[in-house]
């Protein structure tokens, strides 16, 4: 089937953001609303959805809260049939629910490792299952992984969130390969540093930094697009697949421990 086929528009149904209370989420799904969809939000803040739904009430943007934790399998299931039965057929599934914890190899914290890949990993297995489900019956559909440059290559306090957005990378290129001629699209998003919160825990430096509004733009502008990979900003994406594919990884590992400052010795705690 030809990706032309596989473009999904309002028309065919409605939006599914996940993580949507803050950050990319939430800028994703005000700016799917402008695009003329009806945008089903799912977070574990109640108070969050709420907000986001009033928001987009302000310009006549449709977003209807539907609570839930993504690392709950059941109610995953169930999240997703109440959306259908509330705005129709999810046509976009964007999953871009995530936890970064920062973990370190020298100090190996096995409780933020677990979390990590019931929430990153685990948790995008669940909300995939019932929409590839019903999305295969219909032969028709589009899912966005939201992963990460960190999936690249290794990166300090990364242990953890880089493996588990690496399998997410991974997880994507199948299904484009098993699912495109089911007529159901893939794409991976591949954000770097963007300003959210997450981002005041790491301690090295963050190029090229930018907004979760120019992030959605971004994202929206690709999803648009006959695209498997979205990947932002582009000077910083491209540097970065260089060192990692071009370069013998012994000097890549060389030039991110120099240029995080984990070139030193630092006693273990």
């Amino acid at each position: 089937m030809s990706k032309t086929n596989r473009h999904v528009t309002p028309k065919d149904g409605c939006a599914w953001v996940t993580g949507a209370s803050t950050g990319i989420g939430r800028a994703v799904a005000l700016r799917l609303t402008q695009e003329g969809w009806s945008v089903a939000a799912t977070a574990r803040d109640a108070e969050g959805l709420m907000t986001l739904q009033q928001e987009a009430e302000k310009f006549q943007g449709e977003i209807i809260p539907f609570e839930g934790d993504i690392a709950d399998r059941a109610h995953m299931n169930q999240v997703v049939q109440d959306i259908e039965s509330t705005l129709g057929s999810i046509a976009l599934a964007i999953l871009n629910a995530g936890i970064y914890l920062p973990v370190e190899t020298a100090n190996l914290d096995l409780d933020k490792f677990e979390r990590s890949v019931d929430v990153n990993l685990k948790g995008t297995a669940y909300c995939l299952a019932p929409v590839i489900e019903r999305m295969h019956k219909r032969g028709k559909g589009h899912i966005s992984l939201v992963s990460s440059v960190t999936g690249y290559g290794g990166l300090p306090t990364s242990a953890a969130y880089g493996a588990t957005k690496a399998a997410l990378i991974n997880m994507a290129e199948c299904m484009e390969i098993e699912l495109a001629p089911h007529g159901i699209r893939t794409t991976i998003i591949n954000p770097g540093f963007v300003d959210t919160p997450a981002q005041e825990s790491l301690d090295f430096p963050k190029p090229f930094m930018v907004s979760a509004n120019t992030a959605a733009n971004q994202i929206v502008k690709g999803l648009n697009k006959d695209k498997f990979e979205i990947a932002f900003p582009k000077r910083f994406t491209c540097v970065l697949k260089f060192i990692n594919n071009f370069l013998p990884k012994d000097i890549y590992l060389n030039l991110i421990r120099k240029q995080t400052g984990r070139n030193k010795f630092k006693p273990m705690d």
